[in-house]
């Protein structure tokens, strides 16, 4: 039950209700009139849309294709895949099958567009309607149009009572009383009009799968089919030319439970024996190791990214080529599978002249970045290593905005042999405002040979407050 203009009315009712005569809006307390015994429960929206992922999720072992239809419904696209379950009737008879196997009651039914499909579901027993989905719904209640109160309180009191009564009518006569979206949705009850699905995942770039009579669940037989899986896969992406960069193994298992596992290459790949490697380690780092239940009855590899790929070149004698970039990127790949793509990282350059801000950490599989490159015989004009925060140091100066001549540094003095600089930096304004100080930064190296890289947040010649020194970084 919900709490609806200002009563408790029944949201939901299962079929023992519904054959009593109650109905979803009826007020609580006509439906205790009616059935003293009734039992209720709160509607909880966030539950039922949760079941409805999860059943989404399993359905996709019928086709990738899968979509809700709130608030207790779901809408599969079957074109081009029922003929692997035997047909669509075959495929209908599977579907609800499975969902009685899982404890569900459901009613189904194959029709040309989905809302068609969703009307003869709801609206009538089910069935497959390929060819005689207009005559179907013609005999359909108006109940099926679930339209506003007001469109159905007028279309019963001109006298219509099915959708086939407005069928024979000319569709301008209510569009003028309804509105243009009226005929449109005419048109796709009856299966003239297809309406396209929004799926819950999009569609992958390739895709091969396969399905079992009997579960199984030994996992010398599950890396057997995952290395069938490859092989299929490859020779369809060997085909087009194509590498994948993104992998993902489905598991459906016998109760319905679906398990999800994916890798990521730094390049596009289709080296069968390499992803074999990548997935063995996954499924042995995995901190919730893979539960096979009852048996796993279905595997699908799809590859949600390809990409170009050419082939790769081998020497004369049969060798692979020592590929250094290609041997670096395959270890990337292995560390990230073993420990996540979190953990393993690379710098990105951001635009920015900041030195904080002038590159971030993200996943070692995202695209590299183009660096300037040094100027030959000149030292690095930054150091590698970076303090975040920059850390406080005494200084003392020739000239007030002159470079240093000594400064003081976790307790022990360091005499400025050379200086460079000063290399001046303004902060970004859309940051720190417009008044925030310059920074003077500069590259000394002290009596023992070591290089600092300290700069100066402010200017005593714009008669800023006590400007303070920092030492940002050390050189190598």
């Amino acid at each position: 039950m919900e709490k609806r203009a200002n009563a408790q009315r029944l949201f939901a009712l299962d079929p023992a209700a519904l054959a009593q005569g109650l109905t979803p809006g009826l007020s609580l307390s006509d439906a205790r009139a009616r059935l003293p015994s009734l039992l209720v429960a709160p509607a909880d929206p966030a539950a039922d849309r949760a079941l409805l992922l999860r059943l989404a999720a399993r359905c996709e072992r019928y086709t990738p294709l899968a979509a809700l239809d709130e608030p207790h419904g779901l809408v599969l696209d079957i074109a081009g895949c029922a003929h692997l379950f035997g047909g669509e009737e075959a495929m209908r008879a599977r579907v609800i099958a499975d969902f009685r196997a899982w404890g569900l009651t459901a009613q189904a039914a194959v029709a040309p567009s989905p809302d068609c499909a969703r009307a003869l579901a709801r609206f009538s027993a089910g069935g497959t309607f390929t060819d005689q989905a207009e005559g179907a719904v013609a005999r359909l209640p108006l109940a099926a149009l679930e339209a506003d109160e007001e469109i159905h309180f007028a279309l019963g009191r001109a006298g219509f009572k099915t959708l086939g009564d407005l069928a024979a009518r000319p569709t301008r006569v209510f569009a003028a009383r309804f509105g243009n979206e009226f005929p449109f949705r005419l048109e796709r009850l009856f299966g003239r009009a297809d309406h396209r699905i929004t799926p819950l995942r999009p569609p992958p770039d390739r895709m091969v799968e396969r399905h079992f009579l009997e579960p199984f669940s030994q996992r010398e037989a599950v890396e057997s089919v995952i290395d069938d899986l490859l092989h299929d896969v490859a020779l369809l992406l060997e085909q087009r030319g194509e590498g994948g960069r993104r992998f993902e193994l489905s598991f459906f298992r016998a109760d319905g439970h679906v398990r999800r596992l994916d890798i990521e290459t730094l390049r596009p790949t289709r080296d069968e024996k390499f992803l074999a490697r990548l997935f063995r380690e996954k499924l042995d780092s995995l901190a919730d190791p893979l539960d096979p239940g009852f048996g796993f009855d279905a595997l699908r590899l799809a590859v949600p990214r390809a990409e170009t790929c050419d082939a790769h070149q081998e020497s004369f004698d049969g060798a692979a080529r020592n590929d250094n970039e290609r041997e670096l990127s395959e270890l990337l790949d292995r560390l990230t599978t073993r420990f996540g793509r979190a953990r393993v990282l690379r710098f990105m350059r951001e635009d920015a002249h900041e030195p904080e801000r002038e590159s971030r950490a993200v996943p070692a599989s995202a695209p590299p970045s183009t660096w300037p490159a040094p100027v030959p015989g000149e030292p690095p004009a930054r150091p590698l290593t970076l303090f975040d925060p920059p850390q406080p140091v005494e200084v003392v100066a020739l000239a007030p905005d002159g470079p240093p001549a000594r400064f003081r540094w976790r307790r022990k003095i360091h005499d400025v042999l050379r200086a460079e600089g000063p290399e001046r930096i303004a902060p970004d304004w859309r940051l720190h405002g417009l008044e925030a100080p310059e920074r003077d930064y500069y590259r000394v190296e002290d009596a023992e040979g070591r290089r600092f890289w300290l700069f100066r947040h402010g200017l005593y010649e714009r008669g800023e407050a006590a400007p303070r020194w920092f030492l940002h970084g050390l050189f190598a």
